[in-house]
């Protein structure tokens, strides 16, 4: 009987030091991937800025040291990264790598990429978006830095789910179609939006690539005397558990991969690559903090019944009440008590079975019945410039494109799109739908 099931594996990387060549360190991610090939793995994930150590952890002023860190154009083609696509082609084994972007207009990003090794593309690429540390170091010369904010841009890319072909059998559950991924790095494991994002994609595997500092009291904020041990485990401790939580609360399979070890002797980094289950279990982890490969067959049917029961978003999300996550960065504390008759006063009104007044947005879903992501955004700044702060647009952007005949008529619209799964869920909890219309007839 067809199933849905895959091979995967976390090829973790052990120390990279400052002055490491880089051939050495690409010779060890061939080896890794060689070896996640020999296991039967049919996708390998790297761990984040793969190709060279950590370098955001030195304040580095030399501009042409600096930009040897970045990889230029194409990752896959570039002549000093390319021959790890092309061991990815020749085993017919996918790979996810993280590294140093800088773009052809010279921005600079934290980024990763999906390589495709039966069709020799970059299926999807995400740029890291939240960004940890200072832009500034610190002025203790013992301290261990952390730059990525001097170093790079926020991501601009979003976290957009897609699907990978060739992985499962063709005749697997058709109805499923083919395995939806997606991607994080580092810090953005440990925020819930950015996990739901993808959850609302229906995301069944998400890959995440880490450097993650063990005992490294100023980037955690806690004391230089606590034992350089205990500091490790709870960062590993950290970890675990935000991949844990978060694949059960998005009922999806999670494989992370590590860059560990202690880097110049010095710069300690945790292990702890894993794969993680949709009911939260840890299937496979390391076990060092070397290059390792840790693979397991994961089962995608394991998935329905978190999103069909306990996490079915569609029957269960109620995102009238979610505005503050939006609109709010920082945190906002209710107001101090200031006399023990405004505490009971206060003890009075929050006790009370009279929900609070809140301020209520006109919500509207605006429809691309295209798949062009630029126009829809394009349609979503046009709408709002012109509307009230009390309306609230939300663009959504089809699967794949509709005939241009019919962008005019809803009905037609959801079936051309394939998209009523996805639509009809938003729609409800929309006080109107537009559906953009920009063709000539």
């Amino acid at each position: 009987m067809p199933s849905r099931k895959l091979r995967v594996a976390a090829a973790q990387m052990g120390a990279t030091h400052y002055n490491d060549p880089r051939p050495k360190t690409l010779n060890r991610m061939i080896s890794l991937l060689e070896a996640a090939a020999a296991k039967g793995a049919q996708l390998a994930l790297f761990p984040e800025a793969a190709f060279t150590t950590f370098f955001p952890r030195h304040l580095i002023n030399d501009p042409s040291e600096l930009d040897s860190f970045f990889e230029h154009g194409d990752v896959a083609t570039q002549p000093q990264t390319k021959p790890l696509f092309d061991k990815a082609n020749q085993l017919g084994v996918d790979i996810s790598v993280g590294f140093a972007e800088k773009a052809d207009n010279g921005e600079t990003f934290n980024s990763c990429i999906y390589y495709h090794a039966k069709s020799g593309s970059v299926l999807s690429k995400y740029r890291k978006i939240h960004l940890p540390g200072d832009f500034e170091p610190f002025a203790d010369p013992d301290a261990t830095n952390q730059l990525e904010k001097r170093y790079f841009k926020p991501g601009d890319l979003g976290w957009n789910a897609f699907r990978v072909p060739d992985l499962t059998e063709p005749d697997a559950a058709p109805e499923r179609g083919d395995p939806i991924f997606g991607m994080m790095i580092c810090n953005d494991r440990r925020w819930a939006e950015s996990w739901r994002v993808l959850g609302l994609q229906g995301v069944e595997v998400v890959l995440c690539g880490y450097n993650t500092a063990g005992f490294a009291p100023h980037l955690w904020g806690t004391s230089a005397s606590m034992d350089p041990d205990e500091a490790r485990n709870k960062a590993v401790f950290h970890h675990k558990l935000v991949m844990q939580a978060h694949s059960y609360t998005n009922a999806c399979f999670s494989i992370s991969a590590a860059r560990c070890g202690l880097d110049d002797g010095k710069y300690d980094l945790i292990g702890g690559s894993c794969i993680t289950g949709p009911e939260g279990e840890v299937i496979a982890e390391a076990s060092t903090t070397e290059d390792e490969v840790v693979y397991a067959e994961i089962n995608l049917d394991e998935c329905r019944p978190g999103k069909e029961r306990t996490f079915d978003f569609a029957r269960h999300r109620r995102v009238e009440h979610y505005s503050r996550i939006t609109e709010q960065t920082g945190v906002v504390e209710p107001p101090k008590l200031t006399s023990a008759t405004e505490q009971n006063h206060d003890r009075a009104a929050s006790n009370s079975i009279t929900p609070r007044k809140t301020e209520k947005k006109i919500r509207i879903l605006l429809i691309n019945p295209n798949s062009t992501r630029a126009m829809t955004d394009a349609c979503v700044a046009m709408v709002e410039s012109q509307l009230p702060p009390d309306v609230l647009v939300t663009g959504f952007t089809a699967p794949r494109p509709a005939p241009s005949a019919i962008e005019g008529s809803f009905d037609n619209v959801m079936s051309a799109a394939a998209a009523a799964r996805a639509v009809l869920p938003l729609a409800a909890t929309h006080d109107a739908v537009l559906v953009a219309c920009y063709s000539d007839h």
